[in-house]
């Protein structure tokens, strides 16, 4: 009755960011910091994780002598977050 949810996806922070890109297909590490109001280290943390699980692509470069981390999410990423709102709606609808 009730599907597994995705423990990648279920922390509330990786949720946030896989929100964000799959609304944008990328997005400067700045923006997403200032979007789900978290701190530098802890970002860094959980975009690894993303990253680790194939979620998201995360490109380093720089601009204009400044170091720029830009994420991507991925093929898999978007499925990964599909099958996670599919399932969080299979517990939303268990009495109707």
């Amino acid at each position: 009755m009730f599907k597994d949810l995705d423990p990648i996806l279920h922390s509330q922070l990786r949720l946030a960011v896989m929100s964000l890109l799959i609304s944008v297909k990328e997005a400067e590490f700045t923006f997403l910091k200032e979007q789900t109001n978290s701190t530098a280290g802890n970002l860094s943390v959980q975009i690894q994780k993303l990253k680790e699980a194939g979620y998201i692509d995360v490109i380093k470069q720089f601009k204009d002598n400044y170091p720029q981390t830009i994420c991507k999410i991925t093929a898999p990423g978007i499925k990964a977050f599909e099958v996670y709102v599919k399932n969080l709606q299979s517990y939303l609808s268990v009495n109707r």
